[in-house]
């Protein structure tokens, strides 16, 4: 069985958002990408694991990797698609099966592109960042994600977002004593100590700044609280886990600095870690790719594999149907419009 790649847009989209793919479970998604790609005389396509890559090998003096990730969140009752007007709802419409859709009926349309292109098609992105393949691509197989250019498929409302945030998850933790709530003057209550960490984050006021002609938010919250044994029982430990999203002119070092200066005092442990990537805008093929698609770029907020390229020394956008503000939301859709408009302008800038 193979997905249709020449036919109707909003059919192959469908078929692709009802192939169920939460991270972890990709196979049979990853098997149809690479059964469908495989029937295209003018790529070469390789697999590992269920990552599926396609090239051209057209001797063009530049290269455009162009990549979406195979895998969603979780369903929430939200398989099968519908069509309902305009709109397709589902898991994954926005993330972000809308970009992977348009870049398998791209890669087949574009068999004499004006650039040789390298598809990526990939796995294990709504995870932690060491799950993700491109992490092991990038180590075993760094040619395969070598190219000039990148655009990232994640959805933007079919406009370019360049570069992208940073982001650190870390908790702070505080140590009591236990004891017998009956007696609680002779314990120490580690719950009742994260009030004034509590107190740091409220008081927070997170940067606003313009980093190579775009805007970033930076954002500082807490994300979890844990503590206590049991409803007896005075807690001896209290755990505050915290997210960090940070504007990509922050380097590890400088953005780790900025968590444990905010909570100096207390004890800092860092768990997760990715860095933000520049818009990279500047260069020739960045500008004219802006101009073949129109609008005006804005910052990405939250973290993507633009980052991965960025430190692979290759300049990538993120560019895709969908509004990511509906990312993962219960009632995510994808405006039929806006598909057509990310599949023409990559016709026209490729084609």
């Amino acid at each position: 069985m193979a997905l249709d790649l020449t036919g109707d847009l909003v059919t192959l989209f469908r078929a692709i958002v009802d192939v169920e793919s939460v991270s972890g479970d990709e196979a049979r998604l990853a098997d149809l990408v690479e059964a469908s790609l495989r029937g295209l005389a003018h790529l070469d396509v390789v697999r590992d694991g269920d990552t599926v890559v396609a090239r051209t090998s057209l001797g063009r003096t530049e290269r455009v990797v162009l990549a979406g990730h195979l895998d969603t969140v979780p369903v929430a009752d939200n398989l099968p698609s519908r069509l309902d007007g305009d709109r397709v709802y589902g898991r994954g419409t926005v993330d972000m099966k809308g970009g992977v859709a348009v870049a398998l009926a791209c890669a087949a349309a574009l068999d004499q592109p004006s650039r040789d292109l390298t598809w990526i098609f990939y796995d294990h992105e709504e995870v932690e960042a060491e799950r993700n393949s491109l992490t092991r691509i990038a180590a075993e197989h760094p040619d395969w994600l070598a190219g000039d250019f990148a655009v990232l498929m994640e959805p933007t409302s079919a406009r370019v977002e360049g570069g992208c945030q940073g982001t650190a998850r870390f908790s702070v933790r505080t140590r009591g004593v236990a004891a017998h709530s009956a007696r609680s003057w002779l314990g120490h209550n580690a719950i009742h100590d994260l009030a004034e960490p509590l107190a740091r984050l409220a008081a927070y006021h997170p940067r606003v700044v313009e980093v190579d002609g775009l805007t970033y938010r930076e954002g500082m919250n807490a994300v979890a609280i844990a503590g206590g044994i049991a409803a007896n029982v005075i807690p001896d430990s209290g755990l505050l886990t915290v997210n960090f999203r940070f504007a990509p002119d922050r380097d590890e070092a400088d953005a780790k600095a900025h968590c444990t200066d905010l909570f100096s005092g207390y004890e800092v442990t860092f768990s997760d870690y990715a860095a933000g990537a520049r818009p990279g805008l500047d260069r020739p093929i960045a500008q004219e790719f802006v101009a073949a698609v129109g609008g005006m770029p804005t910052a990405k907020f939250g973290w993507t594999d633009v980052a991965r390229f960025a430190a692979l020394g290759v300049p990538a956008v993120n560019y895709g149907p969908g509004d990511p503000g509906k990312a993962h939301a219960d009632d995510e859709f994808c405006p039929v419009a806006d598909l057509y408009a990310c599949r023409d302008a990559l016709l026209r800038w490729l084609g």
